[in-house]
């Protein structure tokens, strides 16, 4: 588990992943960073590599949670514990 720790602080999107989770990886990144510009074809290519619309919906759910949780923890002022300070 170490190594994959590892290799994920390296680079946003590691080698060792499958095609499918690759893809969606990628959505998650775009729609974190930059939501207004996710389009139909965004879907499409999650749907091209085998999700099923409730699949789908997941990956949108869990990606919008953790936003959510970061911007209330963040409006809060709330800090992180020490133990996520020193990893």
């Amino acid at each position: 588990m170490d190594n994959i720790v590892e290799k994920l602080k390296e680079t946003e999107i590691p080698d060792f992943l499958s095609e499918r989770e690759k893809t969606i990886v990628e959505y998650s990144l775009k729609i974190t960073k930059t939501p207004s510009k996710m389009t139909k074809d965004d879907v499409e290519t999650l749907r091209k590599v085998g999700l099923t619309d409730e699949a789908i919906l997941n990956v949108v759910m869990v990606n919008g949670y953790f936003a959510f949780v970061n911007r209330m923890a963040d409006g809060l002022g709330i800090e992180l514990e020490d133990y996520w300070l020193n990893n």
